[in-house]
């Protein structure tokens, strides 16, 4: 069993496609490299998890079956295992061209993963997950979604539970401790609810930050990092006070939340996340840039949450 610190990454769909891009295999392959190479290099004295987002991936295939009534579409659920296959698999393509590359040889697998809801979260009635793409006010108006305004234009938005537990926790835990690069809890997970001794999935798409943050507290990680297209956290967002914030203790951090730092389309699932894993663990909690995966292992970019 490998005694390496554990460290959790997870990483937003917006990453494998970005902004102005139709999104192809292509662009997605290239968008993984460089953080792909950053966790290859992380995994010589860390064992390595991988969890990502899935939101311009499912907003992408619901449009393809809005714009089709001869195929069946298929419930979110279903949708997200979709997008868990999809993800997946250009993760480990970049894995194995990177791994090549710096001559290592380590055992890696996606793990499709279910994310266990509350039947009568009062979040189901309430959408506030983003997916897909992002639109200008007008087009918005013209589109029959639940929408919201982000920093980015307007986009579609659905039902977002909160986790409370990964089903397949156990498996994962015992792939990390044989040194295993694992991705897994793709999307949030799959939702799903508990009936009798069985599971049933539900119309919902898990944060991926506050699912990783679950995650990250049941496989025991020593360090959780949300990679994003920012450098961490600010307070003042957008006003000529903004600040960046560097290592912050959790009572800090605590406090800014109550302050409204942090709109809950954006930034605020992050903070949450980081929040509970921390109070939970007692570990180190960290945002950054994707560029900068490598220095906030080192704690030198981003801004970490700790005691």
């Amino acid at each position: 069993m490998s005694r390496k610190p554990v460290v959790l990454i997870a990483f937003g769909g917006n990453a494998l496609i970005q902004e102005g891009q139709k999104g192809t295999a292509e662009e997605q392959l290239e968008n993984l490299r460089m953080p792909v190479r950053e966790i290859v290099k992380l995994s010589r004295d860390h064992r390595v998890v991988i969890s990502h987002g899935n939101g311009p991936q499912a907003g992408n295939l619901l449009l393809q079956q809005e714009s089709c009534r001869e195929v069946p579409a298929m419930p979110l659920d279903v949708v997200g295992a979709m997008t868990q296959g999809q993800i997946g698999y250009l993760i480990e393509s970049s894995l194995e061209a990177a791994l090549a590359e710096a001559g290592e040889d380590r055992l890696f697998i996606t793990v499709l993963t279910f994310t266990e809801v509350d039947p009568n979260d009062p979040l189901f009635k309430n959408p506030t997950k983003p997916v897909g793409p992002f639109y200008t006010e007008a087009e918005a108006a013209t589109r029959p979604y639940t929408m919201v305004k982000t920093d980015k234009g307007h986009r579609r938005v659905v039902a977002s539970p909160k986790p409370m537990a990964i089903t397949q926790h156990r498996e994962i835990k015992q792939l990390v401790d044989n040194d295993y690069i694992v991705i897994c809890c793709g999307g949030g997970g799959i939702p799903v609810i508990r009936e009798g001794a069985g599971l049933r999935g539900v119309e919902a798409v898990i944060d991926k930050d506050l699912a990783s943050s679950t995650l990250a507290r049941e496989i025991k990680a020593d360090l959780f990092i949300i990679a994003t297209d920012v450098r961490g956290a600010a307070v003042h967002w957008g006003k000529p006070e903004q600040r960046l914030l560097g290592k912050v203790s959790l009572e800090e951090m605590k406090g800014y939340v109550q302050e409204g730092h942090f709109p809950a389309g954006s930034m605020g699932p992050k903070v949450e996340a980081l929040l509970g894993f921390v109070e939970s663990t007692g570990g180190r909690a960290v945002i950054c840039h994707l560029q900068d995966i490598g220095k906030a292992v080192a704690g030198q970019a981003g801004t970490e949450v700790g005691r």
